[in-house]
């Protein structure tokens, strides 16, 4: 059995053909399964025993409901509320259902009220009576509160328990405090210093705090870079202010300044990945959706977009009509006419990816944005060049023609130049008039470059060639 479990904790590419170091090892999860089949309680608890929550969240995501609903029901009491927190939110509704009021009852009350807040806030009314009724009254109070906050601000993220200190305090008196305190959250990093009206003033690190003397006042540790979080604030912005000043965790007051909780960076973070994930998932017209989605919710997300993407694939191939004649005569167009189509939606979905990215980065601003754009267009400008001395050689070549050859490469340097602009303006233009760039910019710029590019492939040819 220790070699099973040491199986589970260091899997490795060599013994499981995985390249990720991570990986759940695929011997392990057969043994845990087998033991789920022969109904075997004691094994599977030794099985998942090694496991770290985030590992149990990943296995029951990947298994089918089937076996998911048997695991967890043999599972039964040793089931932890932090597997909860880290399950996709298609498979946690599954698994709330299946888990027994008793055992879900356990496993929030070990939860952080945050955590609780994050679980509970997308459920049905009925199942978060179910949640609630199982925490303890200050613990229910407490998630209540923050479920009043708006969706996505700062006060549904941020968790009420903190370690607070008067500012008048010295070292010893606050070592005493915690050392005596018997609800000290699980992980904290600061003490964070507060007047008497509880506004928040500075921050005390415990790094500090315990290389200092006892008769240091903690008023003299505290940290050069403090910020408080406004609980109204939405948590983008808060992920940034993480991410761009560093920090490790913040206070988060109310509006009259007084201190009402904590975000700690591993929320901060949560909230930035998936921001990254959101703008990938509308840049490619997915929308929100995981590998635990049924076929139908997947369908529904996806299909406005390829109806979208219809419409704009008609009112391309309504410029391609134009020259119809043109094409009939020169049917080594039609040849072409995906080459500078593709080059041009490439083009345009490397300037927009790197547009959307830097907005939601907010590294792009109204005193850079001319200079980007300037720059954009300019590498469009080159690459294009560069592509059409390319083209115009392959097309010599394949079709005997020179006047052909013009044509193609003018069209691409053209296409091109407009993929570069269109790939940086349409996004800065969406997000002034506030709308996701990431999530309409696609469409758009496909759209520009298709219809550019063929205008300007089939209007030389018609010019130059006829």
């Amino acid at each position: 059995m220790a070699e099973i479990d040491e199986q589970i904790v260091d899997a490795t590419p060599e013994d499981d053909g995985e390249d990720d170091a991570y990986a759940l090892n695929r011997k392990a999860v057969a043994a845990i399964l087998y033991a789920v089949d022969i109904d075997d309680r004691d094994k599977l608890t030794e099985l998942m025993e090694p496991l770290h929550a985030a590992d149990i969240a990943d296995l029951l995501e990947q298994i089918n409901s089937y076996d998911r609903a048997r695991l967890i029901r043999l599972y039964d009491r040793e089931f932890d509320g932090e597997i909860l927190s880290e399950l996709e939110e298609s498979v946690r509704e599954e698994v709330l259902g299946i888990l027994s009021p008793q055992v879900l009852a356990e496993a929030v009350r070990e939860l952080d009220s945050d955590d609780v807040v994050d679980l509970v806030e997308d459920l049905e009314e009925d199942q978060q009576d179910a949640i609630l009724n199982a925490l303890d009254e200050s613990d229910r109070l407490a998630v209540q509160q923050a479920l009043s906050y708006p969706e996505g601000s700062a006060g549904r993220l941020m968790q009420r328990e903190v370690v607070m200190a008067p500012e008048h305090w010295n070292v010893g008196q606050a070592i005493d405090h915690l050392r005596g305190s018997e609800n000290l959250p699980d992980q904290f990093y600061h003490i964070i210093l507060v007047d008497p009206r509880l506004h928040p003033i500075g921050n005390v690190t415990l790094g500090r705090l315990m290389a200092a003397r006892r008769d240091v006042l903690l008023a003299d540790l505290t940290e050069d870079m403090f910020r408080t979080i406004p609980v109204d604030q939405d948590e983008e912005d808060v992920a940034y202010a993480f991410n761009q000043y560093h920090l490790i965790s913040a206070a988060v007051v109310d509006d009259e300044g007084r201190l009402v909780g904590q975000i700690t960076i591993d929320d901060a973070m949560i909230v930035l990945d998936e921001e990254h994930e959101e703008d990938i998932l509308r840049l490619a017209g997915v929308g929100e959706s995981s590998l635990a989605d049924r076929v139908v919710d997947t369908v529904k997300g996806r299909f406005p977009w390829l109806a979208v993407n219809l419409v704009t694939a008609i009112l391309a191939s309504m410029v391609i009509s134009q020259f119809d004649v043109v094409i009939a005569q020169f049917v080594a167009l039609a040849v072409l006419m995906p080459i500078v189509a593709s080059m041009g939606g490439n083009a345009g979905t490397q300037s927009l990816t790197v547009a959307v990215r830097a907005i939601a980065t907010r590294d792009l601003t109204g005193s850079n944005v001319w200079r980007v754009i300037r720059r954009e267009v300019l590498v469009g400008l080159a690459n294009g060049v560069f592509f059409a001395v390319a083209m115009g050689i392959i097309g010599l070549i394949w079709f005997n023609s020179f006047g052909l050859a013009l044509v193609i490469g003018a069209a691409m340097v053209i296409n091109l130049v407009v993929a570069g602009l269109a790939g940086t303006v349409i996004p800065v233009l969406l997000d002034k008039f506030g709308v996701d760039p990431a999530l309409a910019s696609g469409a758009f710029v496909t759209t520009v470059t298709d219809v550019v590019g063929f205008f300007a492939f089939l209007g030389f040819a018609a010019l130059y060639l006829l």
